[in-house]
C-alpha cells in the first residue's frame, strides 16, 4: 500500500499521507513518495491546486521516531536534508498548496503544514514543535518557517517549551488561516481550492512566486520581481480577454490559462 496517495477532482489534486497506524509519521519512504507525487503533479497541466491532508485522526504527528532512534549524526543530517529538500520544493512549487489539517500536526507535521501556502484546520487539530523534549532540534525547517509565520518571539517560545497548542490558539497567532468543524474542513478546503483553480493560472502562479520570493529578498528586488510578473501577464490571452470583458461589462465565460 502506498504511504502517500494522490486523488484528482477536477483541477484540484488531493494528497493524503496514509500511515494512520503511526499517525502518518514521516519516514524516508513517505518523503520519497511525496516527492514522486510532486513530480507527477508538476507534469500534469490539468491540476491547478493541491490540497494535502492526513488519513485517520492525524495530519502528520511528526517524523518517524522508530526510524530515527538509532540514527548516527551523519544519518540524522542526511534525513534532515531529505526532508528539507522535499518541503522546500513544496514552498517553491509552481501551483498553490493548501494544508487541510485534520488532527495532530506535530514536529515534522507542523513543518509540512508550514511549507504550504495556505493552512486551514479542523477543531480537532493540534500543533506543536516537541523536538526539544526528544533531545533534538526541529529538522525540516521548523526553526525558520515558524518564526516567519508567527513572529520570532512566539516561535521561540513554542519551540523552546515544546508546548502543544489547539486549533483556536493556532488561529489566533496566525499559524492557520481558518478553523472549521471537523466534518466540514475538507469540503471547505476544496471550496477554497476550486476558487483558486477558477482564476487565470498564469497570474495565480506568478502571485505565489512573487509572494514567496519577495519575503526572502530586499524590497527593491522584490518590487522588481513583481514588475516582471505584472508585465508577463500582459502577454497572456487571459489578461486580454478579462480586461476587455470588464470594459464591455460582460461576464467572462472562463480562462484559457495561456
Amino acid at each position: 500500500m502506498a504511504l502517500v496517495e494522490l486523488e484528482q477532482r477536477g483541477h484540484v489534486g488531493l494528497i493524503t499521507i496514509n500511515r494512520p497506524e503511526v499517525l502518518n509519521a514521516l519516514n524516508v519512504q513517505a518523503l520519497r513518495e511525496l516527492d514522486d507525487i510532486l513530480d507527477r503533479v508538476e507534469s500534469d497541466e490539468e491540476i491547478y491546486v493541491l490540497i494535502i491532508t492526513g488519513a485517520g485522526r492525524a495530519f502528520v504527528a511528526g517524523a518517524d521516531i522508530g526510524e530515527m532512534v538509532d540514527f548516527t549524526a551523519a544519518d540524522a543530517k542526511t534525513f534532515s536534508r531529505r526532508g528539507n529538500n522535499v518541503l522546500l520544493r513544496m514552498t517553491r512549487f509552481p501551483r498553490p498548496i493548501i494544508a487541510a489539517i485534520n488532527g495532530y500536526a506535530l514536529g515534522g507535521g507542523c513543518e509540512l503544514a508550514m511549507s504550504c501556502d495556505i493552512r486551514i484546520g479542523s477543531e480537532h487539530a493540534k500543533f506543536g514543535m516537541p523536538e526539544v523534549g526528544l533531545g533534538i532540534t526541529p529538522g525540516f525547517g521548523g526553526t525558520q518557517r515558524l518564526a516567519r509565520i508567527v513572529g520570532m518571539s512566539t516561535a521561540t517560545e513554542l519551540v523552546l517549551t515544546g508546548r502543544t497548542i489547539d486549533a483556536q490558539e493556532a488561529l489566533q497567532i496566525g499559524l492557520i488561516n481558518h478553523l472549521y468543524p471537523a466534518g466540514e474542513m475538507l469540503d471547505r478546503a476544496f471550496e477554497l481550492a476550486q476558487i483558486i483553480a477558477s482564476k487565470a493560472q498564469v497570474a495565480v502562479r506568478q502571485v505565489k512566486q512573487a509572494i514567496r520570493i519577495g519575503t526572502q529578498i530586499d524590497m527593491s528586488s522584490a518590487l522588481a520581481f513583481e514588475s516582471e510578473a505584472f508585465g508577463l501577464c500582459f502577454s497572456t490571452e487571459d489578461q486580454k480577454d478579462s480586461m476587455q470583458a470588464f470594459l464591455n461589462k460582460e461576464q467572462l465565460s472562463g480562462y484559457k490559462n495561456r
